[in-house]
């Protein structure tokens, strides 16, 4: 075989041989959860995780992104910033380990998933230190970036108490 037949012959397979492995290395780079099963179990996890430290700048500091557009219940708009500014303030009163504090939690969570982005509706339950509860109904915008879910909007509504039948 001459030297500029094989030559030749490289040129021709070299784009065959490329072809056959970005697949594969495509592939391994593509963290994204491979269905939307696996999009809803990680954003639900990660939402519980929340929920249960959500005294926590940490828990904070990974759920929401850092261009984070929330709107609360009462209609104030935050920001990231905003949010964990909170964090750095001192607390009003320190709270003592025997006082009972109030915590959260979630039930008809709801995720579609877009792509790298991922729709998250849930109604959320406030259960106050009192025993009180209040519900509210919750939508947020997920995206995924460098391999990791974080909310970039958020919308917070309160549900409205009803009057007790007579």
């Amino acid at each position: 075989m001459s030297p500029s037949r094989s030559w030749l012959q490289w040129l021709v397979a070299l784009p065959v041989l490329i072809g056959l492995l970005l697949p594969a290395s495509d592939a391994l780079a593509d963290d994204r959860p491979a269905t939307p099963e696996q999009t809803t179990t990680e954003i639900t996890t990660l939402l519980q995780d929340f929920l249960a430290n959500v005294d926590q700048a940490s828990a904070h500091d990974r759920l929401w992104a850092a261009d984070l557009v929330y709107t609360s219940s009462a209609g104030k708009v935050n920001r990231k910033a905003d949010i964990m500014q909170g964090f750095k303030e001192p607390p009003a009163k320190a709270d003592s380990p025997a006082e009972p504090k109030e915590s959260y939690s979630a039930d008809d969570i709801l995720v579609r998933q877009f792509g790298d982005a991922a729709a998250l509706t849930f109604r959320l339950t406030r259960h106050a230190a009192d025993g009180s509860q209040s519900h509210y109904r919750n939508s947020g915008m997920f995206v995924r970036r460098e391999g990791r879910w974080q909310v970039v909007t958020w919308q917070a509504t309160i549900v409205p108490v009803e009057p007790a039948a007579d």
